[in-house]
């Protein structure tokens, strides 16, 4: 079966992007290198090429049909989520409403919730051969851009960038392997990014914690990849040039972290309030590491997200932070792993509490650039195979474990 659907799948992609393309949609990626909406002098995206490339979905398929670990057992966590069900229903909104804090919104978990079952069906379509899940990925996508118009109240645009991270991954990994989403529902799919999504994220958000912009720059990214639209593209990358210095320290920086562009926080008292009372920085500390390892490893997730999109874009971003990022995984795994913290650390008290967030940039700084990372190693391995967090990170064992 996965030989007969792959060999399809040689034939179909390339009618699927003269049909957009013909529909007025993005092209894909064309004969002459240049996409419809692309610049001549612009290279044209590799498709699927949001946070897992083609290459790597056939090895993960290669991986689990010969039952070998850690991929079996994450594939079969994954099959056995409440996402993988073949009955999964989608719960749409017209508006998803996400006040802060505690106070009840709509909508909102279920917007998340449905973005991941999504891509957990594409995947399963990618792994399996099984077109019911395929299927499943489509009608949970398209319930949701038949409904949804926008996001309203102060956690709109981290919900956004959430939700719209796991659906551009979603449809990534459906339109350019499958052949049953129909051009209607694929244009007001691509119409539902555009208008309820995009905006929403495009920006950033740089008097936030660092966390909301890498995340939103993590979906912008993805969804203009899925849109063939290369000016959100480098938006998302300006973002990522910007953020990730001011987000992770190294000593390179001198005595104070670098400021968020565009922030106004940048005197000593300013920096040292945003990073949460901090007033000693070492190689890997983060923005958010005294409020908890948790917001930190959300950035450290996106952080890696972006630059292996970037990777697959032919982009290496992670050639510029690969010294911070290994920083930042190591600072965090060894106080994860139980190391004591000193006083001059978020005197002397963290919260050890990071999500399955470690997988993607392991992959590319150990297993591709062969950088020592023995405490994120040890973290992951104890932690195998890392699941969900049920906001954007999903199944990232399966999919990059080893994977280069």
């Amino acid at each position: 079966m996965g030989s007969v659907r792959r060999a399809l799948v040689m034939v179909l992609v390339p009618l699927l992007a003269g049909v957009s393309a013909a529909c007025g949609g993005s092209s894909g990626s064309g004969t002459d290198g240049v996409t419809q909406r692309a610049r001549p002098a612009e290279r044209a995206f590799e498709h699927p090429g949001v946070l897992v490339s083609k290459a790597q979905l056939d090895r993960v398929r290669t991986h689990v049909e010969a039952r070998e670990q850690p991929w079996l057992s994450a594939f079969e966590q994954m099959r056995d989520s409440k996402y993988g069900a073949a009955d999964y229903q989608a719960k749409p909104y017209a508006v998803v409403e996400c006040p802060p804090g505690n106070h009840p919104g709509r909508g909102c978990v279920e917007e998340r919730e449905d973005a991941i079952a999504a891509y957990t069906q594409a995947l399963l379509w990618n792994i399996t051969g099984d077109r019911a899940h395929a299927q499943k990925a489509v009608q949970i996508m398209d319930a949701w851009s038949g409904v949804i118009t926008r996001h309203t109240e102060a956690n709109a645009g981290l919900q956004t960038a959430w939700a719209a991270s796991s659906w551009a991954r979603a449809a990534e990994a459906v339109r350019y392997t499958y052949d049953g989403w129909s051009d209607g529902e694929l244009l007001r799919f691509e119409r539902m990014l555009r208008t309820a999504y995009l905006p929403q994220v495009l920006e950033g958000s740089v008097e936030s914690n660092g966390n909301w912009d890498l995340v939103m720059a993590d979906a912008t990214m993805g969804m203009a990849v899925f849109l063939d639209d290369h000016e959100s593209f480098e938006k998302a990358v300006t973002h990522f040039r910007t953020r990730v210095p001011a987000y992770f320290y190294l000593e390179s920086d001198g005595a104070l972290p670098v400021s968020p562009a565009g922030s106004g926080i940048d005197t000593e008292a300013q920096l040292q309030k945003f990073w949460f009372g901090q007033k000693t920085f070492a190689d890997g500390l983060s923005q958010e590491t005294c409020r908890n390892f948790k917001h930190a490893s959300y950035s450290l997730a996106a952080t890696a997200h972006i630059a292996e999109t970037a990777w697959h874009q032919g982009v290496d971003l992670y050639g510029e932070v690969k010294d911070r990022l290994r920083a930042a995984f190591e600072f965090h795994a060894k106080y994860q792993l139980g190391a004591k913290a000193p006083g001059w650390l978020c005197g002397g008290k963290v919260q050890r509490d990071m999500g399955p967030d470690t997988e993607v940039g392991l992959n590319h700084l150990r297993d591709r650039l062969k950088m020592e990372l023995p405490e994120t190693e040890k973290l992951t391995r104890g932690q195998r195979p890392e699941g969900t967090d049920d906001l954007f990170v999903a199944w990232e064992t399966l999919t990059h474990a080893g994977n280069g």
